[in-house]
């Protein structure tokens, strides 16, 4: 008897470790690229409670299989993790997504005509913002307060440009800010005033922009914001994107622990806080944690100088097509280098925005500066867009440890006028992924949305083949700077999660890592590198649940 019992008691053991092994979904028949270079390919997958239970052969799976377990064929389908954006302004994006779409208005024309409809749908007094308009689409004519006065005559305006480093306004909104002739620019901003009239033209720069626009307008909604940022989710995850890195501080943040507390996250959202309010966070994470695996904070983003577009980015030496100008700081050394000291010493992580070889400079400056006073720690510094770097500079970025948080699509958008803005020397360290990736410096892809698309696969295509936007770059924009399908997978994936401190956790596919992936309707290394812009994301799982699928055509 006392045999028969232990036997009993084995049985049901072994039986209940092998019930607690099954799955609740399985996916087979698969090409899955998994980020792991221990396993690069597999066939299927198994999940369970959200994470990943197993990955290996369609036969090797099978064994995971119960009676409630769902199996998902997806017949020779890609699978890839899921995609991480490194850099959006989520909640603005899905805001944008309503509002007036100016990015492809190719002509003055069509600029004032989609404004003047988008105004009669709404109610007097309602504010028109968004836009993502570029100018270089004209010729590079800004736009003045005069191009919309006459259709927006009961509502106010400020809709920027694509880059966010500018926007226009119209003569309603300048009487509500109270921005006169008079009215003085701030510093790391500027008011453009007509050289005639000495009037407002409605052009505001950077800081001026950031902190003299919007005083008027009234905030949004708690049901607004998270409004926007359910519109967001649905739009990147049909995209592929299940986890992002938010740049737009507490705000934002406060939205998605709401909806995290609702249990309505989709995506999964890293945020970060602005860097002079460092205090603030360390105060916050005292108290609270960082957050989980849906909501997560910890960082700092900052601002060195504004954008090429805008000729605000700091170069050492002149702008190519102005000569007056070589862009400027947004914020001063000094202030950086104290918000820098004060949050690494607090064991926060900070990423800092730099677009111009100065700038670029300069932060390594202050970075390296730190990291002899504060010591040794895995810091993981960021220099968001790193767009134009000096060649001394590919080293110490190596050397520093800091991660360029680069935007492929920028490099074919800006690269249809960018040579004629800094001249044919410049731009060869211009968006300069493979130079990053030959140096030994890791980096993490993104989109910048607003600014640009959050779709990956364009992304991809943009950093392998270099085609600018107008099609006149076939063989690609400094070709030598392109990097491989794979490597920019990495950017995307591994290398992103990498970015936040969530490699341990995501950015691959591989036992006990949540069970974010994406479907793809082809395997991108096996059609011609131009063909990955029209890839179309099929199915997209986050902690094993499938939130986007695509309808048949």
């Amino acid at each position: 008897m006392k045999h028969f019992f232990f036997f009993l008691s084995g049985t049901l053991m072994i039986s209940c470790t092998s019930n607690s092994e099954k799955a609740e979904l399985i996916v087979q028949n698969a090409v899955i690229w998994t980020a792991n270079p221990e396993q690069p390919y597999a066939e299927a997958l198994a999940v369970k409670a959200g994470k990943i239970l197993a990955v290996g052969s369609n036969a090797d799976i099978q064994k995971y299989a119960g009676s409630d377990t769902e199996i998902t064929d997806v017949n020779s389908g890609f699978i890839v993790p899921g995609f991480i954006d490194s850099h959006v302004h989520f909640i603005a994006g899905g805001k944008n997504l309503s509002s007036v779409q100016l990015r492809d208005a190719s002509t003055p024309e069509e600029f004032i005509h989609r404004i003047a409809e988008y105004a009669r749908t709404l109610a007097p007094g309602e504010w028109i913002t968004g836009g993502d308009w570029d100018h270089k689409l004209w010729g590079g004519e800004l736009p003045r307060k005069e191009w919309i006065d006459s259709v927006t005559q009961e509502n106010p305006v400020i809709i920027n440009r694509l880059d966010g480093h500018m926007a226009l306004v119209n003569s309603l909104t300048l009487n509500l800010e109270g921005i006169t002739r008079d009215t003085k620019s701030v510093e790391g901003g500027e008011i453009i005033f007509n050289d005639k009239t000495g009037e407002p033209t409605g052009i505001f720069l950077d800081n001026a922009y950031y902190q003299m626009l919007g005083n008027a307008m009234p905030a949004d909604s708690e049901e607004q914001q998270e409004r926007y940022m359910k519109a967001a989710m649905q739009h990147v995850v049909s995209h592929g994107v299940t986890s992002v890195h938010d740049m737009d501080g507490f705000e934002s943040l406060r939205v998605f622990e709401r909806l995290r507390d609702k249990g309505e996250m989709m995506v999964r959202v890293y945020s970060c806080i602005p860097l002079s309010r460092w205090k603030l966070l360390q105060q916050k994470i005292i108290k609270e944690g960082t957050g989980d695996e849906w909501v997560k904070t910890g960082s700092l983003k900052g601002f060195v100088d504004g954008s090429l577009g805008s000729h605000t980015a700091a170069f050492f030496d002149p702008y190519s097509d102005a000569p007056e100008h070589k862009g400027f700081f947004v914020n001063s050394k000094e202030e950086l280098y104290r918000w820098i000291s004060d949050a690494d010493s607090a064991g926060l992580q900070v990423v800092v925005h730099a677009i111009g070889d100065s700038a670029n400079s300069t932060l390594l400056d202050i970075y390296e500066q730190v990291v002899d006073e504060n010591g040794p720690r895995d810091r993981r510094f960021r220099i968001e867009h790193a767009q134009h770097i000096a060649s001394k500079d590919f080293a110490r970025f190596e050397a520093l440890a800091v991660i360029a948080s680069v935007q492929p699509y920028h490099a074919i958008d800006d690269g249809r006028w960018a040579e004629k803005v800094i001249g044919p020397d410049r731009i060869k360290t211009t968006y300069p992924f493979r130079s990053f990736l030959d140096a030994g410096v890791r980096i993490a892809l993104g989109s910048d949305w607003f600014v640009a698309p959050p779709v990956p696969l364009t992304g991809i295509y943009a950093a392998v083949t270099r085609r600018t936007l107008d099609e006149q770059n076939p063989d690609g924009w400094v070709p030598e700077q392109k990097i491989t399908v794979e490597e920019a997978l990495r950017g995307y994936t591994i290398d992103a999660a990498y970015a936040s401190f969530d490699e341990d956790i995501k950015g691959s596919l591989e036992p006990g890592k949540l069970a974010d992936f994406v479907i793809l309707d082809k395997n991108i290394f096996k059609i011609e590198p131009e063909a990955i812009r029209d890839v179309r994301v099929k199915m997209t799982f986050v902690g094993g649940r499938k939130v986007f699928s695509r309808s048949p055509r």
